[in-house]
């Protein structure tokens, strides 16, 4: 495991509570941070992002750089999260897709076939020029708070791809891991090769801990996850480890997935609203922090409804080795943020120790 004094957080040993709770080490207060904080639910961010299409806003360093600073200047999280989208690699390596308001990334060519699927080359440094230099700003602007780097996991960025798009039920994604297992396997490969190469390009700019979001694959089952998923998974998080940052593994609908997410090598495991982080402490093995998880629904309550069920949170995130405090899923658009500025200082006294 990394040790606690590391380049990339600032200097001498570390003071991250974040970070720590992330080793698993003694912290003086849960972190906190939210997942889609940067944009989304703030009118700052419609306003810098009027006109702009979401992959050109990816792709400016000074709007990277201020999206990911506003919700650090509203709200007392403990970590800091890049702006950008999963799909960014994907569009840097010459895949024909775009990100359409109200349906999400839709790829104008579908890959089903060797063709498509051998078309898909590696991601390099060059390819990604404006990641590094807003990595490299928002590490001088946060000083010795963390910056989470993040990629999409090799099942969901599969499923954008063999769709064509957003899918309930990933019909094609399904038929080509259960037919076409070979053709599915290199799929999955290459994917893992780009995410590799994109997280590694994040950290050696700076990035003091990464995430990666398979947010579809609780669509798999165990076995299939097993077979198909896992080897992929944990070949990221084995490249990634001795870059020294923590790694943390996050999907939704995953709760009978938990336990072989842990064994997918990441040192935190993102858990969403649906499992009681008590019970989630049980089916992941001994070794893990945990992340998570009150409903991104409940923050519509009352206060005193979100008071007490965030209290509920901190009460079972007790039980784990690590506990950092975060929405089960992302921030709904129409989250008022002051609820969000509420809660992560609500976080903060009610844990400190």
């Amino acid at each position: 495991m990394a040790s606690d004094t590391d380049p990339r957080t600032g200097s001498g040993p570390s003071q991250s509570a974040f970070l720590k709770a992330c080793r698993r080490q003694p912290v003086p207060h849960t972190p906190v941070w939210f997942m889609r904080q940067a944009g989304r639910s703030l009118p700052e961010y419609l306003r810098v992002r009027e006109g702009v299409p979401m992959l050109e806003a990816c792709a400016r360093p000074e709007l990277i750089v201020e999206i990911t600073l506003q919700p650090l200047r509203r709200y007392a999280v403990d970590a800091a999260i890049f702006f950008s989208d999963i799909v960014v690699p994907l569009k840097a390596i010459g895949v024909d897709l775009d990100i359409k308001p109200g349906v999400g990334p839709v790829v104008a060519d579908p890959i089903r076939d060797r063709a498509g699927v051998a078309a898909l080359r590696r991601l390099t440094p060059d390819d990604v020029p404006y990641v590094t230099e807003a990595v490299g700003a928002l590490v001088g602007e946060l000083g010795d708070t963390p910056l989470i780097g993040f990629a999409g996991g090799p099942f969901t960025l599969a499923s954008y791809l063999i769709e064509g798009g957003p899918s309930k039920n990933h019909d094609h994604t399904k038929a080509m891991m259960y037919g076409e297992p070979g053709l599915w396997a290199d799929l999955m490969g290459r994917l893992a090769d780009i995410t590799i190469d994109y997280l590694k390009v994040q950290v050696e700019a700076g990035a003091g801990a990464i995430q990666l979001f398979d947010s579809w694959v609780g669509a798999v089952g165990p076995d299939d996850y097993r077979e198909s998923v896992l080897p992929h998974t944990r070949r990221i998080f084995e490249a990634i480890e001795p870059l020294g940052v923590p790694r943390i593994h996050f999907g939704v609908g995953t709760g009978e997935l938990l336990g072989l997410m842990g064994e997918a090598g990441a040192d935190v495991v993102g858990v969403d609203w649906r499992v009681p982080l008590d019970e989630a402490v049980r089916r992941v093995d001994p070794g893990k922090a945990l992340q998570g998880n009150l409903d991104p629904a409940i923050l519509f309550a009352p206060w005193e409804v979100v008071e007490r069920r965030a209290r509920d949170v901190l009460n079972r995130g007790r039980t784990a080795e690590g506990h950092i405090f975060n929405l089960g899923h992302g921030v709904l658009p129409t989250t008022d943020p002051d609820q969000l500025a509420r809660l992560a200082d609500l976080v903060h006294e009610v844990s400190a120790r």
